[in-house]
């Protein structure tokens, strides 16, 4: 829907109190002005939607839908006499009460149109349409058709549409609000209704005992189109469960709605009554497709089995068990963990093997395990012979550092080598008797140890 400004007027007089809505008036013209203020808003980003009650502006065009909504809410009967029509309270057999509460009548109504058409020529965004959505459960006793008839003038002239919505006494409102319409429509569309020309403004009328907001979701102030009062009459026949009727199956190819009264909901709807019926058709040729598949199918998976079967027969019938062998299940296991550990290089021992297991099974199976012995005991000698080895190289190892160890003692034992190597030093004289005396000290220490060994050597040898 196109950038629209929309003011909603409410209708809080003592007449909202009457229960021929369910639950009174004033509750079901609420629950009305919320699903307006939803619709509006979400129409269009930038769309702005404000509340009046009577001749009192409660909230300007906003977008604020929480303060929109808090408005309608917390919206209260007048016990002053507000609304559209007189109060019940009037009292008529006074001439001059009576011409006061006609003259009170028509300037209420008068005003409050005014009042919101003021409202939105002072709205924040001057783009986009104007719009008053007009809620009307007073009687109307005293305005006459000439001024409703000049306020819709007024609005044509102000590019201001109007939209009614009457909520009962519509044997006295009807004409009336019908006079308003026509006029904000201009004369051109009025003539040319029966023609099917689009209208920019809507009168709908709502009968008592049907909710107005399942009336204004199907009607062109929610989602736009020309129309009527006929959705009144389509919403009662439903409530009264006139489609359970032979003659409720009327239009039935576009949802049971009238294309002549709403061409777009009707093609709407038709539209998705034909894709449902197509997907329906798809869905049953596919399953129907998939249950010959699924016949076919079991007699083919029937003919592999049974080839799957003579398979496995000839393949039993052609390799021999260990059953047929004469082995049993340990002794079977065992060939043929020998067979893998075999050598690759030794065909001929695999081959008397395998003679000595088709032959007889337990002459074999003792063979088998003989030749595992043997090859577990030249194991065993290898790993001695190794670790001999071992010993050996260790042993030669040890006696050779001793060797070398004897052999620097030896040196130094040596006088004529240590003479030379003191004589090598720089600064160091051999010939100094300090030097002699710590040589001579070393040597008798060396011989004092030889004979210890000597004497611990032959020692060993006496006890032995």
């Amino acid at each position: 829907m196109p950038l629209e400004s929309c003011m909603i007027l409410l209708d809080n007089s003592e007449f909202m109190r009457n229960g021929d809505y369910v639950p009174t008036r004033i509750e079901a013209q609420q629950d009305a002005a919320n699903l307006l203020v939803g619709a509006k808003t979400q129409s269009h980003p930038e769309s702005t939607v404000g509340l009046s009650a009577g001749t009192e502006l409660l909230v300007s065009p906003t977008e604020d839908v929480g303060k929109l909504l808090n408005a309608v809410h917390d919206l209260q009967i007048s016990r002053t006499g507000g609304g559209f029509g007189p109060s019940p309270s009037s009292s008529s057999t006074s001439m001059t009460a009576d011409n006061k509460t006609k003259a009170k009548s028509i300037s209420d109504i008068a005003a409050a149109i005014q009042v919101a058409s003021l409202a939105l020529k002072h709205r924040k965004n001057k783009n986009g349409s104007q719009r008053i959505v007009l809620f009307v459960g007073s009687p109307l006793e005293g305005v006459d058709n000439r001024t409703l008839a000049k306020a819709g003038r007024q609005l044509k002239k102000n590019n201001v549409s109007i939209d009614v919505v009457a909520m009962g006494e519509l044997e006295v409102n009807e004409d009336k609000l019908k006079e308003l319409v026509d006029a904000a429509n201009g004369r051109a569309a009025a003539a040319a209704e029966g023609e099917g020309a689009e209208r920019s403004c809507h009168l709908v009328t709502i009968p008592a005992g049907v909710l107005p907001s399942d009336v204004l979701a199907s009607s062109p102030i929610v989602h736009g189109g020309s129309g009527g009062s006929a959705f009144a009459a389509s919403a009662a026949a439903g409530s009264a469960g006139d489609f359970g009727s032979p003659g409720g199956g009327a239009h039935v190819d576009f949802g049971g709605v009238d294309p002549n009264m709403d061409p777009e909901l009707a093609m709407a709807l038709r539209f998705s009554m034909e894709e449902e019926r197509a997907r329906q058709e798809r869905m049953a040729a596919a399953q129907a497709s998939e249950t010959t598949s699924s016949g076919g199918g079991d007699g083919d998976a029937v003919e592999e089995s049974k080839d799957a079967e003579m398979q496995e027969a000839i393949s039993s019938a052609a390799s021999p068990t260990a059953m047929d062998l004469g082995l049993s299940e340990e002794e079977a296991l065992l060939q043929q963990a020998l067979a893998m550990s075999m050598n690759e290089n030794e065909p001929t021992a695999a081959q008397e093997s395998g003679d000595g297991t088709e032959n007889d099974g337990k002459p074999a199976a003792a063979a088998a395990t003989a030749a595992a012995s043997m090859e577990t005991e030249e194991d065993d000698d290898d790993e001695a012979a190794a670790m001999q080895l071992a010993l050996q190289i260790s042993l030669q190892q040890a006696e050779e550092e001793e060797g070398a160890k004897k052999e620097e003692k030896q040196q130094f034992q040596d006088p004529h080598f240590v003479n030379q190597l003191l004589g090598s030093l720089p600064g160091v004289n051999p010939d100094d008797p300090a030097i002699q005396n710590a040589l001579q000290n070393i040597n008798k220490d060396v011989g004092d140890g030889d004979k210890k060994k000597d004497d611990n050597k032959k020692e060993e040898d006496e006890k032995e």
